[in-house]
């Protein structure tokens, strides 16, 4: 599908007449990124949503600095994503980074004759900040999602924002956000596994360096060290390795630690949820070791 009219790709060519000339009509944003920048991505569809809804109203120019290093020289755009407002012929307001949907309308509004209302806060964050979790930006989901208002904040809300204080590495906040949510039968799965997260993160801010328990295995076959080294994997997110020292050790010494590797097998399957490809995969393994 071809996109609107009021939304196109310029270059140092044709930035003056499309975005210069433009903006003495009508207020022109120009949005800076780049192909390899996931924020930049996230961002795209919400200053989409915006201008589509304004239907020609306001206009949307797309600057890809991998390929246009001149204009982004000229404007010093230092970080993507930044978006720049522009109106008779000036830069006149912008931002750099991920922004709320609430706050760029607000920010565009002032400029744009017919302006849609400004959506409550909290609409559409929760949808944003998921794009920013899977493409890796824990700490800009949890920026966005805390500019929510309060009444936004219900229990799909509340265990996203979890899951992202967890994946930013901030365990004693997610704690406070998991003992507030009631436990229903629609959360119990996913609260189960964002315990199971925060029960890693404890256990791993225990345990030695990466480094000195690599040497250990380096030197002999140290049980306890290939135990810690797949308790510091999933504290960081990396299930298969862990997954992988787990399962050799539920094979080949089942009792250590009073049963440690498959508890922790366990927990790991409900941090994934029963769906995830490596729960089914090491879960048939657990089964037919066991059987």
């Amino acid at each position: 599908m071809s996109q609107p009219t009021y939304i196109f790709d310029v270059t140092a060519d044709d930035f003056e007449r499309y975005v210069l000339d433009n903006s003495f009509h009508k207020p022109v944003l120009v949005d800076f990124w780049a192909d390899w920048c996931a924020p930049c991505k996230a961002l795209m569809p919400v200053l989409a949503k915006i201008v589509e809804g304004m239907q020609g109203e306001l206009l949307l120019a797309k600057v890809n600095c991998d390929e246009q290093a001149a204009l982004t020289e000229r404007f010093g755009i230092r970080s993507l994503p930044t978006v720049v407002l522009f109106k008779d012929g000036q830069p006149v307001d912008g931002f750099a980074g991920i922004q709320p949907e609430s706050a760029i309308r607000a920010m565009i509004e002032p400029y744009v004759n017919a302006a849609e209302p400004v959506p409550a806060p909290g609409t559409n964050l929760i949808e944003q900040a998921t794009e920013l979790l899977e493409a890796g930006e824990a700490e800009q989901a949890v920026t966005v999602l805390q500019t929510a208002d309060q009444e936004a904040r219900d229990e799909p809300f509340l265990l996203l924002l979890a899951r992202a204080l967890i994946a930013a590495r901030r365990p004693d906040e997610a704690q406070q956000i998991v003992d507030s949510i009631p436990e229903s039968d629609a959360s119990k799965q996913t609260l189960a596994g964002l315990r199971a997260q925060l029960n890693f993160a404890s256990e791993a801010s225990t345990l030695p360096p990466r480094d000195d328990l690599q040497a250990r295995l380096g030197n002999s076959a140290d049980t306890e060290a290939l135990y810690q080294l797949a308790l510091l994997d999933l504290a960081e997110g990396r299930y298969e390795p862990a997954l992988d020292a787990l399962m050799r050790l539920f094979q080949t010494e089942r009792g250590y630690a009073d049963n440690s590797p498959q508890r922790s097998l366990l927990q790991v399957f409900d941090a994934l949820g029963g769906q995830h490809p490596l729960t089914i995969q090491y879960r048939r393994k657990m089964y037919q070791a066991l059987y």
